[in-house]
């Protein structure tokens, strides 16, 4: 499977996944959405697994390992960024999230002892600019009782969450476990702490069967989260997460798109101008000095 393939499977997949998220708001409870969601794809992946003869016992110290990345990465991170989905148009959530990018950075530096160069910060600088021009209202009339900032503010600490989650994931591939056993063990430690969170606050644990809900949950378990973070953290694992990380420039552009046009999401200047600055600082973030030409190889994986 070529980093090609795996770069657009994922900006395909994930770039649909944040409208399917507006799909899941309503009568259920985001907390029981969530749980749906990764006890689904944790059952796929662990019968995939099971069915292919893939080694699935391992020690109470990995079993700890699996545990940190479901936390982080199959858990709270999704939980954060469906309760500020619900304040957000799925365009705007999807900008926000692109700055995992940045996150991923700087998380690597600190986790990792790689060196962040004063590129990187420019484009930091930069995508955060854009973040504040997107939300300009929201920060004119600061105020956490906006719902705008309330989703914006909920939905950047998902994004800070899943980046821990995806610097857990790398730890546990230097220690030499796979990736599909630690996915599945990762989803289903997810799954479980969703569940315990969602019980503890009271939330009740009911379906509606509405093709919109039914059809989304499918989605987000399957294609988002299944066969999305399978290639994301395989195209990670091969080329580092900042190269990976290109997928945040895409697949936001996808979930903008079809925002207009679904959600009749309208486009502001600042929103505009703000746009380009994120995709901007992401490409500064996340390229070389060099030519596009080199930049293209990079991401398709061919040695420039």
């Amino acid at each position: 499977m070529t980093n090609f393939f795996l770069y657009a499977t994922t900006v395909l997949v994930w770039g649909t996944s944040w409208i399917a998220v507006q799909f899941q708001l309503g009568p259920v409870a985001p907390e029981i959405s969530v749980a749906y969601r990764f006890i689904l794809a944790a059952i796929m992946l662990v019968g995939f697994c099971l069915i292919t003869g893939k080694k699935m016992a391992f020690d109470i110290k990995t079993h700890g390992l699996f545990a940190i990345q479901g936390l982080f990465l199959f858990c709270l991170n999704f939980y954060l960024i469906y309760l500020g989905s619900q304040f957000l148009a799925s365009g705007l959530v999807s900008i926000v999230f692109s700055t995992l990018s940045m996150f991923n950075i700087m998380n690597a530096a600190i986790f990792f002892k790689i060196s962040i160069k004063p590129r990187v910060l420019l484009g930091a600088g930069i995508g955060f600019i854009g973040l504040s021009a997107v939300f300009s209202p929201e920060l004119k009339s600061f105020s956490l009782d906006d719902d705008g900032m309330k989703g914006l503010l909920l939905c950047l600490s998902g994004t800070g969450v899943a980046s821990l989650g995806m610097m857990f994931s790398l730890r546990n591939k230097n220690a030499g476990i796979p990736m599909i056993q630690t996915n599945a063990w990762g989803m289903v430690y997810g799954a479980v702490f969703m569940s315990l969170i969602a019980l503890s606050l009271g939330k009740e644990f009911i379906l509606v069967w509405t093709p919109g809900y039914v059809i989304s949950l499918l989605h987000l378990s399957l294609f988002a989260t299944v066969i999305g973070f399978a290639a994301y953290l395989t195209l990670q694992m091969r080329i580092g997460p900042d190269k990976a990380a290109y997928t945040t420039v895409l697949f936001p552009l996808i979930a903008l798109t079809i925002s207009t046009f679904v959600e009749n999401y309208t486009w502001s200047i600042e929103a505009v101008v703000g746009v380009g600055f994120v995709l901007w600082g992401n490409l500064l973030v996340m390229t070389k000095t060099g030519s596009s030409r080199a930049t293209l190889k990079r991401i398709v994986g061919v040695s420039p």
